[in-house]
């Protein structure tokens, strides 16, 4: 590059400052991925601006817990942003097309766990891993899990998706060797409390390898599935 374009680039390291939001350009160097932005909260103007700014400088960005309007916001100033309706996510990706690296089961215990599901997906395929989705083999019907208890042993990691009682990553721990990721939902009913009955569950399984992310996280959960796939540090 230019000398002009590279001192550009570095006025705006190690973060730049919106006003209202101080984005973290560093994030890509640190993590692999550059910052990702939680679209509940800002205004369809300000994901505009932010996005604005990342896809001057990055190859790739997510917007996650976004809205038609914040999609048609940033749409008008990133011509070639995408919208994932069932994840809610806001996706740039401008990377060369590389074949996706496999590893990662990611699995659902019913059709309305599928939003949190799909939010892991995306941020899988955004870090470069195809997540195998196997959706709606909850216990209620454990013989249709076990249906493809061959995909889940072959898997390097794998992430478990369920509300209500929240049983199914522990059951999955249980076949398989590799880790397990579970994420509990706030689907449910009553005592359910919003995915709280569902967290505990997990957090209280003895089986081994199964690590919890908080209720809803299908972002922490892709994040982390797909450091583990790719082996990095």
């Amino acid at each position: 590059m230019t000398l002009d374009e590279a001192m550009n680039q570095l006025r705006v390291l190690p973060y730049q400052d919106l006003g209202f939001a101080k984005i973290d350009h560093h994030r890509a160097l640190r993590k692999g991925m550059p910052e990702v932005v939680l679209g509940l909260g800002k205004s369809p103007e300000q994901l505009a601006e932010i996005a604005t700014e990342l896809a001057a400088r990055v190859d790739r960005f997510l917007i996650t817990r976004a809205d038609a309007q914040a999609f048609d916001a940033v749409k008008s100033n990133v011509k070639d942003a995408t919208y994932h309706t069932t994840a809610k996510a806001i996706v740039l990706n401008r990377r060369k097309k590389t074949r996706l690296k496999e590893g990662i089961a990611l699995i659902s215990a019913g059709t309305a766990d599928l939003p949190v599901a799909e939010e892991a997906a995306v941020t899988c395929e955004l870090m470069g891993s195809h997540p195998k989705r196997i959706y709606d083999v909850g216990i209620a019907g454990i013989h249709r899990l076990l249906d493809h208890l061959e995909e889940l042993q072959r898997a390097k990691v794998i992430i478990a998706v369920a509300g209500m009682e929240g049983a199914l990553p522990g059951v999955v721990g249980g076949l398989v060797s590799a880790p397990v990721i579970a994420v509990p939902t706030s689907v449910g009913y009553g005592v359910g409390v919003e995915g709280l009955g569902a967290l505990m569950t997990m957090l209280n399984t003895c089986v081994p390898g199964v690590a919890v992310v908080n209720i809803d996280n299908g972002f922490g959960a892709g994040y982390l599935a797909a450091i583990i796939n790719q082996g990095q540090r």
